[in-house]
């Protein structure tokens, strides 16, 4: 008994003591990999998803699960402390991250395996709040996104870019956007902001759910700021009329998204990750649309953020 007690406790210390890159042992003792996503009505869920059921088909010795997190400052958290070995991340996150800058207090050890879609910055109001641009959220309910999101860092920069102070000008809320497509629809929360691909079910439900009653905010007049503060990283867009039944496309700030992993990773396995993405991306397009977006031209462009030297040696 006591020499069972004992090997179940080294492996116990074993398993909590493995690194980032692949080193958590599955139930069928195989590789167990982590991928973390965000809310669980937006797009990185359920890409998150569909690379995890490709890991499981066609990467042999590896089970991946895909874990519903808060987004981007949190993933890049989880993969630096080990808790998850592949995480989703805006591009602006992540330069934070690099840099030690933003909810960053030092340089993290995060490397990209590559660039992949763009998320689409989205404004929604409830029509009869009467808000027609950010600055006109002052004074106003509005949900910035979960907690250490990457939704969160950008609403906080796109109020500040409209002369708004996020603690004191806006009845500010950190909700998932389950949470606050409800908070729309109850009247609690007068304006969303949410990053995410197109389209976002979470957004089409409250679209079809409350038609009219809803608008969506042009950010072209903020963007200039954004840029001028923050760098090239906020592109001009629109949200096509099409991703969500709108009147006219809609000017909107795109942000890229990257895929993240610990500067530690294996390099063989960093290297599969990639191919993996690239040898079965249609399987990944019919997830998500989204995934179209994911081409091998610009998936290196990865700056301030470096690739590991696995997706390097695929990149080629």
């Amino acid at each position: 008994m006591r020499f069972r007690l004992v090997t179940a406790l080294a492996v116990t210390a074993a398993l909590l003591a493995a690194g980032c890159g692949g080193d958590r042992s599955g139930a069928a003792g195989g590789t167990r990999l982590s991928i973390a996503t965000g809310n669980t009505t937006g797009v990185y869920y359920v890409l998150g998803g569909g690379l995890a059921e490709l890991i499981d088909k066609h990467l042999p010795g590896h089970r991946a699960t895909a874990e519903a997190t808060g987004a981007s400052v949190e993933n890049i958290q989880r993969v630096v402390r080990g808790q998850s070995d592949i995480a989703f991340t805006l591009a602006d996150t992540a330069a934070d991250a690099v840099k030690g800058t933003g909810a960053f207090t030092a340089p993290q050890p995060i490397r990209a395996l590559g660039r992949l879609y763009g998320n689409y910055t989205h404004v929604i109001a409830r029509t009869d709040a009467g808000i027609t641009s950010v600055a006109a959220l002052r004074g106003k309910r509005v949900s910035t996104g979960s907690s250490n999101s990457g939704t969160e860092v950008i609403a906080l920069r796109m109020l500040a870019a409209a002369g708004l102070d996020p603690g004191k000008d806006v009845e500010r809320q950190a909700l998932s956007l389950p949470e606050t497509v409800q908070g729309l629809k109850d009247g609690t929360l007068d304006a969303l902001v949410w990053s995410g691909g197109l389209p976002t079910s979470g957004i089409t439900d409250l679209v079809t759910s409350m038609g009219d009653e809803v608008t969506f905010v042009p950010l072209n007049d903020v963007l200039p700021a954004m840029r001028a503060a923050h760098g090239p990283v906020y592109a001009e867009g629109v949200i096509p009329k099409a991703a969500y039944g709108t009147p006219s496309d809609v000017p909107t700030i795109v942000v890229p998204n990257l895929l993240v992993v610990n500067a530690g990773m294996d390099a063989k396995l960093a290297e599969d990750l990639t191919r993996l993405v690239f040898d079965h991306k249609a399987d990944l397009e019919k997830v998500h649309a989204s995934a179209r977006e994911i081409t091998l031209a610009d998936a290196p462009e990865t700056d301030p953020v470096p690739l590991h030297e696995g997706a390097r040696k695929f990149y080629g």
